[in-house]
């Protein structure tokens, strides 16, 4: 009893750590705004005076630097800052969206983060022109979209861009947050799956998949703004970093894993020994890529697709197609395959499965494989649809604890469930409550349906005792 309590307690003093160090380093100055200019060839447009104000006063004045990057500290959180850009200081052949420019709303500023901005510019002939419609978020109080104009990067990272405004009819806001909590919740669902299978054939808690997510997106940045190779697609990016994420994946497996459960180390431990390894790979990626927030060069500025009354991106719109793609091919994977039947021969009984001729190991190696990939793959659909960042992985780390236990302990097609019920919830709870709240509420329904079926939507009984 007392060794159990004193495994417990450095669990709880690693935890108490690893959170610290996550709700502190967004923005190593605090509460700031941040603006990024490129111009039509997605070049950064240096030396463009831009001018911060909160309500009518004046905090801050400073031109963009050699990456089109300008940044002001602010004197704390707030909903009325606005940023105003001066047209004369823009290079010739280059203007900023006129109507755009006029309806930029009010940014919202989260305490201990940063509120990113993205103004669109426009050759200078197309400057005048309006837009067909007004942009789903011009107006919105904190959510990321608005692509026309000054682009609101949502401080705490969580939501994905809803594209509704506060005058939005409540139907129409209720279709919008749907389309968005799908995309959000399929995301969940893709990092989620190798989550559940660890579970299922180790039956160990991975704390380190989320920075596993962190991992792929940091990846497929590295690749495609020219660190490596010179610069290359984000698609092809996008594939070397699943890759590189199923290498991650075995060779934690190899080195790691294997070796600990060889030598019969207790759950727990090994349980600690991940959040260490969460640890290591989140500040080893803070080191080479720094704590702030970026993008991925391609697929950001896009005009919204109508389709009634709901508007989306085109690169959501491919987010959603990866994403169900990827999900039936697991599926069938699981299903048909001789692998994905060992798979879930071991998950359901790994002593059984090994009694009847199963490699347990290498099944085991492959999951771990599979699992890298996935949450790869996640976390570069993450970084698409919002941004990237070191800490990124580990505010999606609960979520998807939550898919996992939602949809069924050890599962794959439970996390996927469970995924998008998550996004649902998350999102649609933001039609009545602050989004601040948005997570909360999607734990909450994780609390009622476990009260209600204990073990989760598409888990079995299972006999105790």
């Amino acid at each position: 009893m007392r060794k159990r309590l004193v495994t417990l307690l450095l669990a709880v003093i690693a935890v108490i750590l690893a959170v610290p160090g996550a709700a502190s380093a967004d923005t190593p100055g605090g509460e700031s705004l941040v603006v990024t200019l490129t111009d039509p060839a997605k070049s950064p447009v240096e030396g463009v005076l831009l001018t911060a104000y909160k309500g009518e006063e004046e905090i801050g004045s400073d031109s963009t630097d050699s990456d089109g990057e300008w940044r002001v500290e602010v004197p704390g959180p707030g909903s009325d800052y606005r940023v105003v850009l001066d047209p004369e200081t823009l290079p010739d052949g280059v203007d900023v969206n006129e109507q755009a420019y006029e309806r930029a709303p009010l940014r919202p500023v989260t305490e201990g983060q940063e509120a990113r901005l993205l103004f669109r510019l426009v050759p200078e002939a197309e400057a005048t022109q309006a837009p067909e419609e007004p942009s789903p978020s011009a107006e919105t109080d904190g959510a990321a979209g608005a692509d026309d104009g000054a682009v609101d990067d949502s401080a705490d990272g969580a939501a994905a861009e809803t594209g509704v405004s506060a005058g939005t009819p409540f139907g129409v806001a209720a279709l919008q947050l749907s389309v968005s909590g799908l995309i959000f919740g399929l995301i969940i669902a893709i990092s989620a799956i190798g989550l559940s299978l660890i579970f299922g054939t180790t039956r160990m808690t991975n704390f380190a998949h989320g920075d596993m997510v962190t991992f792929g997106a940091m990846m497929a940045l590295m690749f495609s703004t020219g660190t490596i190779f010179g610069g290359i697609p984000l698609i092809i990016a996008a594939v070397l970093a699943v890759l590189a994420g199923a290498l991650l994946g075995l060779g934690m497996e190899w080195f790691i894993w294997k070796p600990l459960r060889k030598r019969n180390v207790a759950l727990i431990q090994m349980f600690i020994v991940s959040i260490g390894f969460a640890l290591l790979i989140r500040h080893i990626i803070t080191v080479a890529f720094g704590a702030n927030r970026m993008r991925y060069n391609e697929y950001q500025i896009q005009q919204p697709i109508h389709i009634g009354p709901v508007s989306i991106v085109p690169r959501d719109l491919i987010i959603m197609g990866i994403a169900i793609l990827v999900l039936i091919l697991v599926g069938v994977m699981l299903q048909y395959t001789r692998i994905g039947k060992a798979m879930r021969a071991v998950s359901d009984n790994r002593d059984l499965a090994e009694s009847s001729g199963i490699n347990v190991d290498r099944i085991t190696l492959y999951v771990w494989g599979l699992s890298g990939a996935l949450s790869a793959l996640g976390g570069v659909l993450y970084g698409l649809n919002q941004t990237v960042d070191w800490q990124m992985g580990f505010r999606l780390l609960l979520l998807m604890f939550a898919a996992v236990i939602l949809g069924g302990l050890g599962t794959a097609y439970g996390a996927m469930v469970g995924g998008i019920v998550v996004g649902l919830v998350a999102m649609l709870s933001t039609l009545w409550f602050p989004t601040e709240l948005m997570n909360a509420w999607a734990l909450g329904i994780m609390i009622v349906v476990l009260l209600v079926r204990p073990q989760g939507i598409l888990g079995r009984r299972e006999r105790v005792g």
